[in-house]
């Protein structure tokens, strides 16, 4: 073969490796499971009275058929609360102070912090599910990460625990919602721990 017919192909080449992408990952997540056991970090960040507000700490959750555990912890590791949900109520706990509850987790939260912290939606949002504005069931993937939710939240699948496997599951999650009762601009960050490390 000639030099400059080879010169061309390599060149050639060059153009076309120059041109490739890495291709996003369309796989969805794995199929949705009743009981799971997990850990991270959230943030949370609001605005009230004109002020800006935030919140930090770690949660270990635990999810059952028909329950749902929470404990939240402030960023020093001590547990500030814990949160028992079941189909017929949900209660928080917290030390010093008598246990409220009331008949589901989303009036719960808003009776105590004035705002709805997505406890019911977190049940699908760390499995990398949600129910979308129409009602639809929404499976993420590395290559569709957003969505917005029936009850107001604004989704993005950010990070993955390894976006090349066949059935990924969310490490990070941005979820935003412009107004909820006198909050306004809330937006929470939750990391996923990895497997084993709850």
């Amino acid at each position: 073969m000639p030099i400059t017919r080879r010169l061309t192909l390599l060149a050639l080449a060059a153009a076309l490796a120059g041109c490739a992408t890495t291709s996003t990952n369309v796989a969805t997540v794995g199929a949705y499971r009743d009981t799971i056991d997990l850990g991270g970090r959230l943030s949370v960040n609001y605005q009230k009275d004109g002020k800006v507000e935030s919140l930090t700490g770690s949660f270990d959750w635990a999810q059952r058929p028909g329950s749902v555990d929470v404990t939240l912890a402030n960023p020093l590791g001590q547990t500030v609360a814990t949160i028992q949900v079941t189909p017929q109520s949900a209660t928080l706990t917290q030390a010093g102070r008598e246990p409220l509850t009331e008949a589901n987790i989303d009036t719960l939260t808003q009776r105590t912090l004035g705002w709805p912290l997505p406890v019911s939606g977190l049940r699908d949002w760390l499995q990398g599910y949600a129910v979308d504005a129409q009602g639809q069931r929404f499976a993420a993937s590395p290559a569709k990460n957003e969505v917005s939710t029936r009850d107001g939240w604004r989704l993005r699948f950010v990070e993955w625990q390894d976006p090349n496997a066949a059935k990924p599951l969310p490490r990070v999650i941005h979820a935003t919602r412009s107004a909820a009762g006198d909050i306004q601009d809330l937006s929470i960050r939750i990391v996923i721990n990895p497997a084993g490390q709850g």
